[in-house]
């Protein structure tokens, strides 16, 4: 069998959302409304923040760089498949491809960090009041964030790479909505055991440990909530925390069923649909359950939404008066 190495000029060509046309044009329109609202909710979140005083805490430090990775994250992957879903060509070379599968793993690799950063910060917030401010110090947060990003980065460098150098089967094509380290672990013509462990220890490192970390952060959130006396206070709590164990398990899950699955027992239906899960509908919900049911971030939003609204207003009722009065001078 013929066999090429990628570091040859070549394109790959992509699966699209559907064949079938009436699933093609929900696929699109679903996927479409799920990055547009990505983006506002996201970008929203990241202006509130920044505009608000009051915002400046460790945890919404937290919150932005978690938005920020959510619109990149997102980013990455899902214009490619919307357009692909449009045009005949979707194909898509070998740099647009490393490229893409490098930022889509450093921006997944850095939410798993940041993810467990933030179950941390609420951990100390919650159990260690008094010590709050000295243990998340605004060096400290910056360099957990620092961390976060290098290491995610540095990671994606060397998983891509070595992807990139393995031999695959004269066909192009890629049964995936993008460029992602599995499938292209699946193409491959050669003995690929070697990439298989440093994924597995990698994505066991980073998954698994930081999933972990924030179980343990919320049990001992929970065991501090429920010494709470108020009921009211306890529910409100037990809300807030189941909210964001479903949003952390739903994301950790995927990726680790993605990544931590062993190849022979891989499907490429539910690998699509996992994919889209993480890369497509976590992004959109993750500013909803994190920060937009906080009354800070509501009030802040709420209280410039009416501002922004009322100047819009006012100048256009300038601009009418003017012109009702140039029209009867």
């Amino acid at each position: 069998m013929e066999m090429f190495n990628q570091s040859s000029s070549s394109r790959f060509i992509l699966l699209g959302l559907s064949s079938i046309l009436y699933l093609k044009v929900i696929g699109f329109f679903a996927l479409l409304v799920a990055y547009l609202t990505t983006l506002l909710a996201n970008l929203l979140l990241i202006i509130a923040v920044t505009i608000n005083p009051k915002l400046q805490k460790p945890m919404y430090f937290f919150l932005i760089n978690l938005s920020f990775i959510d619109i990149c994250f997102s980013s990455t992957v899902v214009p490619k498949i919307l357009l692909n879903t449009l045009i005949k060509d979707k194909s898509i070379s070998l740099l647009e491809c490393a490229i893409q599968m490098h930022f889509h793993l450093t921006f997944g690799s850095t939410e798993c960090f940041i993810l467990a950063i933030m179950a941390y910060d609420r951990f100390v917030a919650i159990c260690k009041p008094l010590h709050y401010n000295t243990i998340m110090s605004r060096k400290k947060c910056i360099s957990l964030a620092t961390s976060s990003w290098t290491s995610s980065f540095v990671n994606s460098i060397i998983h891509v790479t070595y992807t990139f150098q393995l031999s695959f089967c004269n066909s192009h094509h890629v049964n995936h909505f993008f460029c992602e380290v599995p499938p292209f672990i699946q193409m491959s013509c050669g003995d690929t055991w070697l990439h298989d462990l440093a994924m597995y220890i990698s994505a066991g490192i980073i998954a698994s440990f930081t999933f972990f970390l924030i179980l343990i952060s919320y049990v001992n959130i929970l065991s501090t909530i429920l010494k709470i006396n108020s009921s009211q206070g306890r529910s409100k709590a037990f809300s807030t925390c189941a909210s964001h164990i479903i949003v952390v398990t739903v994301f950790f899950g995927t990726l680790m069923i993605l990544y931590l699955r062993p190849q022979s027992r891989s499907s490429a239906v539910m690998d699509n649909a996992v994919s889209i899960l993480y890369s497509a509908v976590t992004p959109m919900v993750n500013p909803i359950i994190y920060s937009v049911r906080n009354k800070d971030v509501k009030g802040t939003i709420r209280k410039n939404l009416v501002k922004d609204i009322a100047k819009l207003n006012l100048l256009r009722q300038n601009h009418i008066n003017m012109r009702v009065e140039g029209y009867f001078l």
